[in-house]
């Protein structure tokens, strides 16, 4: 029941960065938003929970655990409500943001509650497997909930959905799940104000670089003070006496290689869901709720793979799984490379769908383990903040250098498209033509589609680097072994 409790508040957390994808056109129509303002629907989430998880996580170690995941479900919960009433765009933004501060607090938490509430060895590890397999899941979840509730009922409904859910959650958390040890001391509050504009002005930057360019002034400005920042957050992180990132966990090779795998991993799950959205529905035909349910496999084979780890984790050890996942994750992208206008869901999306979906289950679980692998339970909360932190910050980078491989492809097959289109039109869808700028299918199929293949090429050269990664940087030791099927460990180490 406690693992149900937490997984649940994951599941909603992670949910809520997809769900509100498919709802996009029906929220522009309702609130008058442009389309270039629409995009913040999706960023002012994004932001606010990636920029603050570190803060997130260390609150759990000092104030307790349970304490601080209650209060971050409910903060996701008034949020959503708030959303959900909201009657202008500026109101619902607004709401966005706030629930991206709720879903920081809480999922940080709710992967810290996990070292404390379970015993190291197979206990923890199937843990550890259902956990990951809701994170690297909930995505494609969250798009047939979304089609669901969009075409069931209206948008309003995929924030107020995030309502019974949470207070079910509320009302469970003290019945299932016991107080963590408070460990006395104070906020680093410099170091938290430093990390989390830093890492604000990071994905900002990332997130314009996708619409505007590398070259556009606010994006480079964006760049170049997240840089002062960080670097003036890393001063003040090695002369603190409790700081709120452990500068010393980068120490270890095995952690440090893990956050870099996660870093190139996150950057290509997030592509295949937002490319692959894009091109079921405007090049395949599928309605939202179609959508949805194209990508359910996914969160069923994300499990399995999870499973497979979880059993085998304490006999091979992680890396194996590290290796092989990021393998097969490239394998399934290279695969999606090559779809075109005449492919089928069947025959070209859903195979090399799986194949990924295999390979992502097995590396989840086994970069949670590593990540919060011989961490003292002091730092648990501040160890799993910074892998989530690097999840969200590796999704919005990648997911800009691939929209920015998207706009480079399909620009040039655009050129070629157009002068293909004004040798057959006729007059009058010449001047439709010109009125909008729009190509007519089957023409924008063609260039939607050259510039989904070559954002699916930097994606699987993103897992192969992870891959490489893993097999550089990742040593497991016979302790490790040792401590995933449940021996000794040191005391205070979680």
């Amino acid at each position: 029941m406690a693992l149900l409790v937490i997984a649940s508040c994951q599941l909603m957390v992670v949910l809520d960065i997809t769900i509100v994808n498919i709802a996009l056109p029906d929220i522009q129509r309702s609130l008058d938003f442009s389309t270039t303002s629409l995009s913040w629907v999706v960023n002012a989430y994004t932001l606010t929970f990636g920029g603050l998880l570190l803060l997130g996580g260390r609150a759990g170690d000092i104030l307790g655990r349970r304490r601080v995941f209650v209060f971050g479900v409910l903060l996701f919960v008034l949020a959503s409500l708030l959303g959900g009433l909201s009657q202008n765009s500026g109101q619902l933004l607004a709401a966005r943001a706030l629930q991206g501060v709720g879903g920081a607090i809480a999922s940080p938490t709710s992967l810290a509650l996990i070292s404390t509430t379970f015993r190291e060895g197979p206990e923890r590890n199937r843990a550890f497997g259902v956990f990951a397999a809701v994170s690297s899941g909930g995505g494609a979840i969250g798009l047939l909930a979304g089609g669901m509730l969009v075409e069931w009922l209206n948008w309003r409904w995929v924030l107020f959905v995030n309502v019974p859910i949470g207070l079910l959650i509320v009302l469970a958390t003290p019945r299932w799940i016991k107080e963590s040890e408070r460990h006395p001391g104070r906020f680093d509050v410099t170091g938290a104000l430093t990390s989390t504009v830093g890492m604000v002005l990071l994905v900002y930057g990332f997130i314009r670089a996708a619409q505007e360019g590398w070259r556009d002034a606010f994006t480079l400005a964006s760049f170049a003070a997240a840089v002062v920042v960080l670097v003036a957050f890393v001063l003040i992180e090695r002369r603190s006496r409790q700081p709120i990132t452990p500068l010393h966990m980068f120490a270890d090779r095995n952690r440090a290689g893990t956050y870099g795998i996660m870093l190139s991993l996150s950057a290509a799950i997030f592509g295949m869901f937002f490319f692959l959205t894009l091109f079921v529905q405007d090049v395949l035909g599928f309605s939202p709720l179609e959508a949805g349910l194209a990508f359910l496999p996914v969160s069923a084979v994300i499990a399995v793979g999870a499973g497979l780890a979880s059993k085998f984790l304490p006999v091979y050890g992680p890396k194996p799984f590290m290796v092989i996942g990021a393998v097969l994750a490239a394998a399934g992208l290279a695969w999606l490379t090559l779809t075109d206008v005449h492919s089928t869901y069947a025959g070209s999306i859903l195979g090399p769908m799986l194949v990924f979906s295999l390979g992502m289950g097995m590396e989840f679980v086994a970069l949670t383990l590593m990540a919060l692998s011989d961490v003292p339970v002091a730092e648990s909360g501040a160890a799993s903040g910074l892998l989530n932190a690097t999840q969200q910050v590796g999704g919005a980078l990648g997911l800009s250098i691939l929209v920015t491989m998207f706009g480079t492809a399909s620009n040039n097959e655009a050129k070629k498209q157009v002068r293909q289109f004004l040798a057959q039109a006729t007059p009058a869808e010449r001047l439709q033509f010109r009125r909008t700028g729009q190509l007519p299918s089957p023409w924008s199929d063609e260039v939607l589609t050259a510039g989904v293949s070559a954002a699916f090429v930097m994606a699987a050269i993103f897992t192969l680097v992870a891959a490489l990664v893993a097999v550089i940087a990742i040593q497991v030791r016979p302790s490790d072994l040792e401590r995933l099927k449940g021996g000794p460990t040191m005391p205070g180490q979680s």
